[in-house]
């Protein structure tokens, strides 16, 4: 399906990657990992071919479809949800554009005996042929019922796009994606800014996806989950295994030790041989066995020992000074966003200290609260800051906050004062930015990079109180490692949002769980906090399933029998469903052409506009069927 062959890559003299190969095919599921700079993210754009190698070739078997969804989403804005998911179809939509134009013109001209005219009609025939045959008279219902699959509801279909959060907005290009049936699908991180739901929602999909699927993500569980293949990406070349990542660190590690044992064996063996060697040259009778044994060293192939790039930044956060005992004290406090309300009579105290994290579903008000927080937005009802209160705010949207045309190096010395200006290549240098790597512009730099840069602006300024917006999203496995390592130790007060729950393990003390427009307060870990929903992890809490503690008893065989039962009928219902919306959604489409051929003797014809009407209200009708049956069968 997809071929590459000695791809090579170089930034600033120095390669990326060097002379790496591999074949992506049907049925492949990789996870393509590495440290943050390594080049994921390059290669992905490689093979979407949306930019080109300093040498190698990259094959694509004829017609194949690759679908690519960035890290950094770019919608235009003004459309609608509906119109951004009709994007998947730019061919019909092109189509549509020329129908419209021969309509309008065959609508205003009068000369219908000239060649011209008639030349529109021909148009207008072979353009009607060519949209019933891509799909043109289906694709809306088609749109439809896969952003009601993906949690959109119909009031949400008019609504622009930039009024949705970011994991909103996500599923929006997901479902793109979905409706393009692409044969090879590239992910750059696409659970960054995901809730769970999202999450697990994309993860099916993956699984029953039968084309080729290459995927960077930092998210152990979500590699374990979708992917059947790793490829890593370190010091220039690749690892590739025909396993998932957990398995492929067992498998790698093993490797290596065999490739040191290997290796040992080959030293000792050569170190043998030169002994030999230099004992026989002493003695002419023995010369020519003497250069017997040089030809055999120089004909042995040495083994190497896999190397692992072991650079990892280096990361504290000093508290300035110390605030007083309450660093925020909130009382009633609200918030809106038009006749949207996402926060509701909140009364909170934040005490010193403290270690919190902010955890519940996307568009419940986490990063809301945090803008707030940090007087980014505007509310209603009283905030109050505490005595000496110094903030420090790392934001979800990065690249908002830094300038792209500025380097590396200009950034932090704008941000830094007199104090600290000396300092600003020591600190780099600490986040891994050394030599000429301070001189790069921060628009060329990868998700990862511009937040090691963004922690390291941090440090410039003073503060006792740390918000953290998704700071794990974009950063490597050990780079997250290493920040979880330098908030434990941070001895401020710390306000973390996430959905990793590996990363919160351990490191806050008190939980705020968002929903419904409030926020509930859980006294512990985050461990606390899932035994007390009865969960053991954030998977099962957001599929809303009813999972026992361990050591409760299961359900009985007659309910599960009964609840497969009730599961066939649902499907069985969605199905038959499923079949009437296709019916009509022809039939519909049938009328339309006819309309757009013979308008006048079409609705001629006796009881049309009744007969056309009632199939449009019960084509409504069974979408709202559909929508609740799946709705039904997601409880189940």
């Amino acid at each position: 399906m997809l071929n590459v062959h000695n791809l090579s890559v170089a930034f600033g003299g120095e390669y990326l990657f060097q002379e790496i190969a591999f074949r992506l095919n049907g049925g492949d599921r990789v996870g393509l990992i590495g440290k943050n700079g390594a080049g994921k993210s390059t290669l992905l754009k490689l093979l979407a071919k949306e930019t080109s190698p300093d040498s190698g070739t990259l094959a694509t078997e004829k017609d194949v479809r690759i679908g690519f969804l960035k890290q950094d989403l770019e919608f235009e804005h003004g459309r609608t949800v509906l119109e951004e998911a009709y994007e998947a179809f730019d061919q019909i939509k092109e189509i549509e554009r020329k129908l419209d134009d021969v309509n309008s013109q065959l609508a205003e001209r009068t000369d219908y005996e000239t060649e011209s005219y008639n030349q529109l009609m021909v148009d207008l025939n072979d353009l009607t042929h060519l949209y019933e045959v891509l799909g043109g008279y289906n694709y809306q219902g088609q749109t439809e019922r896969i952003l009601l699959g993906l949690g959109f509801k119909r009031e949400d279909f008019n609504k622009p796009t930039e009024t949705f959060s970011g994991g909103w907005r996500m599923r929006i290009e997901l479902a793109k994606l979905l409706l393009q049936n692409n044969d090879v699908l590239l992910l750059d991180e696409p659970t960054n800014h995901l809730d769970i739901d999202s999450i697990l929602w994309l993860e099916q999909f993956l699984l029953n996806y039968s084309g080729a699927l290459v995927i960077v993500s930092h998210d152990k569980m979500f590699l374990d989950q979708v992917t059947n293949r790793t490829i890593e990406i370190s010091l220039g070349r690749i690892y590739d295994y025909n396993k998932p990542y957990s398995q492929y660190l067992l498998l790698r590690d093993e490797i290596k030790a065999q490739q040191l044992s290997a290796q040992k064996n080959q030293e000792r063996e050569i170190q043998q041989t030169e002994k030999l060697i230099d004992k026989f040259r002493a003695k002419a009778s023995k010369a020519t066995m003497a250069q017997s044994l040089i030809k055999k060293l120089d004909r042995m192939e040495r083994i190497e020992v896999d190397q692992d790039d072991l650079s990892a930044m280096k990361l504290k956060f000093p508290v300035s000074v110390t605030p007083g005992k309450v660093v925020f004290e909130m009382d009633n406090l609200a918030k809106s966003y038009g006749d949207k309300e996402v926060l509701q009579g909140v009364d909170i105290l934040m005490e010193r200290d403290t270690k919190i994290a902010f955890v519940g579903q996307n568009g419940q008000g986490k990063t809301t609260l945090a803008k707030i927080l940090v007087g980014e937005l505007e509310y209603e009802g009283i905030l109050k800051l505490g005595h000496n209160v110094q903030i420090g705010y790392f934001a979800q949207n990065q690249m908002d906050y830094l300038d792209g045309n500025k380097t590396i190096l200009d950034t932090m010395i704008d941000a830094a004062n007199e104090s600290n200006r000396s300092k600003v290549r020591d600190i780099l240098g600490s986040f891994l930015f050394q030599g000429d790597d301070v001189d790069k512009y921060v628009k060329v730099l990868s998700g990862g990079e511009r937040n090691r840069l963004a922690l390291a602006k941090m440090l410039l300024q003073p503060f006792n109180v740390l918000v953290m917006d998704e700071p794990t999203n974009h950063l490597d496995i050990k780079s997250k490692q290493v920040l979880k390592e330098a908030l434990i130790k941070f001895e401020g007060t710390l306000i973390v949002v996430s959905h990793d729950r590996d990363f919160l393990q351990d490191l806050t003390n008190k939980v705020y769980e968002f929903k419904d427009r409030n926020i509930k307060e859980y006294l512990g870990d985050i461990n606390y906090f899932l035994e007390e929903r009865q969960a053991e992890n954030f998977r099962e809490i957001e599929k809303k399933t009813d999972k026992k503690q361990k050591g409760k008893k299961a359900k009985t065989l007659g309910q599960d029998y009964t609840a497969q039962k009730r599961i066939k009928s649902l499907k069985n219902k969605l199905s038959s469903v499923e079949s009437k919306i296709s019916q009509l959604e022809k039939e519909i489409g049938t009328i339309d052409h006819e309309l757009l051929m013979d308008y006048d003797k079409t609705i001629a014809k006796e009881g049309f506009f009744d007969a056309y009407q009632k199939k449009k209200k019960d084509l409504e009708s069974l979408m709202v069927e559909w929508e609740t049956i799946t709705m039904d069968l997601e409880n189940f």
